[in-house]
C-alpha cells in the first residue's frame, strides 16, 4: 500500500531542535521571470533558513524576476545559462556550465541538497548529491502528466531533461547542442512523458527523502517509485492582509477565481459553468484575478464575459494585495485538476470563503457539505455546485459555520509550522539520522 511508505505531517511542531548552522543548496528549475507557486515555496524556504541563521545556496537558471532575498547575508546564487520557454513566463537551464556548477557546489560543500522538481537543474542536483556524497531531499511540485499534455511547447525541453539525466548518470555532462536540438512532435507526447516519468522514478529513488505538498501528490510519487520514502508536508500559508474593496462591488453573489491563468487551470470550464449559473441567477458576478491576456483563447472567452458586464477582470495583482479581493467575494471557485496543493485554496480558506472545487485530490482545506462543494470537472456539474453554494449564502448560520471551518482547516499549516518541520528534516539529513519508513 502506498500509505505504508508515506508519513503525513498533521501536527504543528512546537519548536526546533537545530543545534548547528547548516548550509542548504536549493536546486530549482523555476526562478522567474514569472511568479508561481513553486518559486514562492522555494523563496519561502530560503527566508526560513536565513531567518534561523543558516546559509542558502540557490542553483537556478538565469532569469529576471522576484528575488526577495538577494544580497542577504548567508545567501549565494549559482545561475546557469538558460533559454526561454515559448509562450510561457519561464526560463530553463540549457545544460551549459553544469560542470562548473558542480565544482562550485563542491567547494561550498552544503550539508543538504534540496531538489525542487524534475527539470535539467533538478537532474543536476541529483547528480551533484551523488557525486559529492551529500544527503538529497527531493520535493515533488508539478503534475508532469498534465503539463506535458497542455504544453506542446515544453515537450522538446522534456526530451532535454531525459538526455541530461542519461548523460550525467554515465558520469558525463550535458552536451548543450543536444539540448538545443532536442525536438519531438506533439503527437509523440505520450512517449516523451513516459520517458520523463522514467527519469522521475530514478530521481525519486535516489533521494534519502521525498516531500510532497499533498496526499494527492504523495500517491503519484509512490505510483511512480514505490520504494521512495515520502513525507507529506503541505506548504505553509498565512492569511493575507485584508483591505478595502479594490473595485466596485455590485449587488448579487460574487464568485472569485484568483491565481495563475493558463490552459491547465480550467478557466474555460469555469466560464462555461458561470454561463449556466448566470442563466439562473442574472445578478451573479464572476471575478477572475490574474494575467488573463497571455493566452488568446482564454482572453477571448474572458473578454466576452467582460463585454456582457457580469465578469470583472482586475488583472494580475501583487500577492499582498489579494486579501482585499478574497475579502469582497462570496464563493471561491477552483476549476483546476493539475495543482499539487494550490496555495490559493489555502488563501481563500484563511479568508473564510466557502469553496467549490473540481479536484477531489485536494481536500486539505475542504470539508464537503460544510465549507465546500466537490463537483465533477464538467460545466453542468460545476454550475450545479456553485448554485448549491449560492443558495446557502442567505443563511447567516451556514455562512458562519462554513467560514469558521475554512479558517480552522487552513490554519493547520502555517509558514511557521512548515519552517520548523523543514528545518528539522534538514538537520536529520545533515546528521544522517535515519528517517522512519
Amino acid at each position: 500500500m502506498w500509505a505504508d511508505r508515506v508519513i503525513f505531517v498533521t501536527e504543528q511542531p512546537t519548536g526546533s531542535a537545530l543545534m548547528r548552522r547548516l548550509t542548504v543548496a536549493q536546486f530549482t528549475d523555476n526562478y522567474g521571470p514569472g511568479s508561481n507557486g513553486l518559486m514562492f515555496a522555494v523563496q519561502q524556504l530560503e527566508g526560513n533558513l536565513l531567518d534561523a541563521g543558516h546559509s542558502v545556496v540557490v542553483v537556478a537558471p538565469c532569469a529576471k524576476g522576484p528575488n526577495p532575498h538577494s544580497g542577504r547575508r548567508g545567501r549565494q546564487e549559482i545561475r546557469l545559462p538558460s533559454v526561454r520557454v515559448p509562450n510561457m513566463p519561464t526560463r530553463v537551464a540549457n545544460g551549459r556550465h553544469f560542470d562548473k556548477a558542480i565544482d562550485k557546489v563542491g567547494r561550498i560543500r552544503p550539508d543538504v541538497i534540496h531538489v525542487h522538481g524534475f527539470g535539467t537543474v533538478g537532474a543536476l542536483g541529483v547528480y551533484a548529491a551523488r557525486r559529492l556524497n551529500i544527503p538529497l531531499l527531493l520535493t515533488w511540485h508539478t503534475d508532469f502528466d498534465a503539463y506535458a499534455d497542455h504544453y506542446s511547447a515544453i515537450l522538446p525541453l522534456l526530451t532535454g531533461v531525459v538526455q541530461a539525466f542519461a548523460h550525467i548518470n554515465k558520469g558525463k555532462l550535458v552536451d548543450p547542442q543536444e539540448l538545443r536540438d532536442a525536438a519531438i512532435r506533439y503527437e509523440d507526447r505520450g512517449r516523451s512523458t513516459a520517458s520523463l516519468l522514467g527519469v522521475c522514478q530514478k530521481m525519486l529513488e535516489s533521494a534519502q527523502l521525498v516531500t510532497t505538498p499533498s496526499p494527492k501528490t504523495a500517491l503519484r510519487c509512490t505510483e511512480i517509485a514505490p520504494s521512495a520514502h515520502v513525507r507529506v508536508i503541505p506548504n505553509g500559508v498565512d492569511a493575507l492582509p485584508p483591505g478595502p474593496p479594490p473595485v466596485v462591488r455590485e449587488a448579487g453573489p460574487l464568485i472569485l477565481y484568483a491565481g495563475r491563468i493558463a490552459p491547465e487551470k480550467g478557466i474555460p470550464l469555469l466560464c462555461e459553468a458561470f454561463d449556466l449559473v448566470s442563466a439562473q441567477r442574472p445578478d451573479a458576478r464572476l471575478m477572475v484575478v490574474g494575467d488573463w491576456q497571455r493566452y488568446p483563447r482564454i482572453r477571448r472567452i474572458l473578454s466576452h464575459g467582460q463585454q456582457r458586464g457580469n465578469v470583472t477582470l482586475p488583472g494580475e495583482q501583487k500577492r499582498e494585495a489579494l486579501g482585499a479581493y478574497y475579502g469582497m467575494a462570496d464563493v471561491f471557485a477552483f476549476p483546476s485538476q493539475t495543482d499539487t496543493q494550490a496555495l490559493v485554496l489555502h488563501e481563500a480558506a484563511l479568508a473564510g470563503l466557502p469553496i467549490v472545487s473540481v479536484d477531489p485530490g485536494l481536500q486539505l482545506v475542504l470539508e464537503p457539505g460544510v465549507n465546500a462543494e466537490l463537483t465533477r470537472p464538467t460545466a453542468a456539474s460545476l454550475a450545479a455546485g456553485l448554485m448549491r453554494m449560492i443558495n446557502k449564502l442567505d443563511d447567516p448560520a451556514w455562512r458562519a459555520r462554513a467560514s469558521a471551518t475554512s479558517r480552522r482547516l487552513a490554519g493547520q499549516w502555517t509558514i511557521e509550522s512548515q519552517a520548523i518541520e523543514m528545518l528539522r528534516l534538514y538537520e536529520e539529513l545533515a546528521t544522517r539520522v535515519a528517517i522512519a519508513a
